[in-house]
């Protein structure tokens, strides 16, 4: 076994291999950018060594730094995690050039599954089911859309070197079939310097089913099961869960076997997924292999008992594999879901910030969290935003369902937007419950799962207007304390008035689907308690305690917890116990003595999020109508277009191809004739 690791990723992948590697006893290596040089896996691992600039390709990305780095601290290893250089041919290759030993598949094995066309033609050698489609060299526009006419709408196409959903587009009808390609291969070469495509004939109800593979340097491959990740959003995995739901015992002893034999086709060595679309009828067919270690292999561990990232490290130190087919077996049943900084109701589009207030459900036999980050860190564009993932296990699926939903419940986050009430819909879905699953689940029941904006409750403002009067109270104590009157009148907060009712009136804004209402709370001093008058209603506060953010109250008899995170004028408010549903109530706090808002109504065309311009569609002068793409912008791995509002001229285009530009930026200027 190894003495000493690299692990060449960050985020919560490499805290997950510096877990397992402490608890073998083995001492890890970190790498890191300028962004992440106080980041969590850099303040776990035994060493970290500076890279290079944030952006991945000035330091993450850096395979000769790396290769570096792993020599000046004598590891015997890299971990490559997933994404960055975990499938990257040329590094593992360098790896052996250099006598380190690349905890991953060989290179051979990278370069077979590297690309899907070449994929497609070893899977059908190995006799392994393929969807019908066009794998060939033959990128000519005129002949792929030729192929796409002969298979029937709708079609697919993919970037032949793509994953995670990057560069792939389903096309509907013949005449979106050139913009989509356009699009697809734009998106491929920017993201792996590759822009060929393979089409294939799409399957309109199709499941996500993908078998867990192992295999070690002696000639032993076995499967872990199959997991079930059928729930995406842009084609990336939302919700995971093990063992597949619906699977008869024979078609997952099937696949599995299938799976081992792509594994062999191509001499695999280590941990690796076999990924396959389900029919409805129960046929299915090879999609890709990947050749590394999944994001969601925490549900097959918490099903199997099994470490994979352990088994990842023993069967690269030349050791057998740790158990034998027939030694497995499905133990209940277990979900992960992604907590990404992310807003649904903007089509997912990745959120930046930092994160003032983190906190989680308790880690126990049946919750796990893998994260990277702590409360105070930033989720920055230059990577992927996600927070951490939650895993939930439990002895069936309903009972790991129900976890879930409390789990959920219990994570709170402010200071970026997150999909947490949007997952937490998710888990509550009665067709998600009821296996009703295909990889188009969530465009089917958007309406349900992207929800309106709920106004505040009673709940919300009781909880609201209780901490700031509370948190007066406690300044004006420590105020006291050290004035030289303690019991001067002016140094309370109970609402004192000469010969009136001792009373407070709060006034907040809640934002509700665009609008903000105005709200306003009277809180009246009583000798036990207060009385509040809210807009729709009195209730009486009989008790209230006040601990850091945490408030204990008592409101006629009825006592609940809540909490209270301030930031710069918000409140944010969670009540605990009121529903397994997790959503976030914000209130602005008004202050009556300050001036007005602005009624600025914006209307620019501003970037969404910081990011590089790809490609500007119009010129000033240009007629538009509503509707039509105007700017491309890359951020945070992804294309996103920008739309005209609606239609008009081009007064003045503000940036050029290539230009990088800041959150909120004016991309160019419309005149409406309005």
């Amino acid at each position: 076994m190894f003495t000493k690791i690299l692990i060449a990723n960050r985020g919560e992948i490499a805290c997950r291999v510096i877990k397992t590697a402490q608890k073998l006893g083995i001492k890890t290596v970190a790498v890191y950018s300028e962004a992440d040089k106080n980041a969590m896996h850099v303040a776990m691992a035994d060493e970290a060594v500076y890279l290079g600039p944030a952006p991945a390709r000035d330091s993450y990305l850096k395979s000769d730094l790396i290769i570096e780095a792993t020599k000046q601290t004598g590891a015997q290893a890299i971990h490559p995690g997933y994404g960055f250089l975990s499938e990257n041919a040329d590094f593992s290759k360098a790896c052996f050039a250099n006598g380190i030993e690349f905890i991953g598949p060989p290179e051979s094995a990278i370069i077979a599954m590297g690309s899907k066309s070449a994929a497609k033609e070893i899977m059908q050698q190995a006799q392994v089911p393929l969807v019908p489609g066009y794998h060939g060299e033959n990128q000519d526009t005129d002949f792929l859309k030729s192929k796409a006419d002969k298979m029937g709408y709708p079609v697919i196409i993919k970037a032949t070197a793509g994953g995670g959903g990057k560069g792939m587009r389903i096309v509907w009808k013949a005449e979106e079939f050139e913009s989509n390609l356009a699009s697809c291969k734009r998106e491929s070469a920017a993201s792996f310097g590759d822009d060929r495509v393979l089409v294939e004939k799409y399957i309109t109800k199709p499941r996500h089913v993908e078998i867990q593979v192992f295999a070690d340097k002696h000639g032993n491959a076995m499967h872990l099961f199959e997991r079930d990740c059928s729930v995406q959003r842009r084609h990336q995995k939302v919700i995971e869960e093990a063992p597949a739901p619906g699977l008869s015992e024979a078609t997952r002893e099937t696949m599995g076997q299938v799976a081992i034999r792509a594994a062999k086709a191509i001499g695999y060595v280590g941990a690796g997924t076999v990924e396959f679309l389900y029919d409805e009828d129960g046929s299915f067919y090879f999609m890709e292999m990947n050749t590394r270690l999944q994001v969601e292999h925490p549900v097959t561990e918490y099903i199997t008992g099994q470490d994979l990232v352990e088994w990842q490290l023993k069967v690269a130190s030349n050791q057998e594999l740790p158990l034998k087919q027939e030694e497995l077996s499905i133990n209940g049943h277990a979900f992960e879901v992604r907590i990404y900084a992310e807003d649904p109701r903007q089509d997912f589009l990745p959120a930046t910030g930092t994160l003032l207030h983190l906190d989680t459900p308790a880690e126990t036999q049946h919750v796990r969290i893998d994260t990277g980050v702590r409360q105070g860190d930033t989720v920055s564009v230059h990577y992927d935003p996600m927070i951490a993932k939650l895993i939930v296990w439990d002895h069936d699926r309903n009972a790991a369902l129900a976890r879930l939903r409390g789990a959920l419940a219990q994570y709170q986050v402010v200071g970026v937007t997150t999909n947490i009430e949007f997952l937490s819909a998710l888990a509550s879905n009665q067709a998600f419950e009821d296996l009703d699953l295909d990889t188009n689940f969530i465009e089917r029941h958007k309406e349900d799962l992207i929800l309106d904006d709920l106004a505040a409750d009673n709940d919300t403002l009781v909880a609201a207007a209780i901490y700031q009067i509370l948190k007066r109270e406690q300044k004006a104590q420590q105020t006291a304390a050290q004035s030289e009157d303690p019991y001067s009148p002016w140094n309370q907060v109970t609402g004192w008035r000469l010969n009136t009712d001792n009373h407070h009136t709060l006034d907040y804004k809640d934002l509700v689907d665009g609008i903000a209402n105005e709200l306003s709370v009277t809180v009246h001093f009583r000798s036990e308690g207060f009385l509040l008058e809210l807009p729709s209603t009195e209730l009486k506060v009989l008790s209230a305690k006040l601990s850091g953010d945490e408030l204990r109250l008592d409101v006629e008899g009825r006592r609940f917890n809540a909490k209270v995170v301030e930031d710069t004028g918000k409140l944010h408010v969670f009540v605990h116990g009121t529903s397994l549903f997790a959503r976030t109530q914000m209130l602005e706090i008004v202050d009556k003595g300050q001036a007005g808002e602005s009624d600025d109504a914006g209307g620019s065309l501003a970037a969404p999020m910081p990011g590089t311009i790809i490609d500007v569609l119009v010129e000033a002068g240009d007629t538009v109508e509503a509707g039509q793409p105007l700017v491309i912008l890359e951020a945070m791995k992804m294309e996103h277009t920008i739309n005209s509002p609606s239609a008009g001229t081009v007064s003045e285009v503000m940036y050029s191809a290539g230009d990088l530009v800041e959150d909120g930026a004016e991309l160019l200027s419309l005149d409406s004739g309005e």
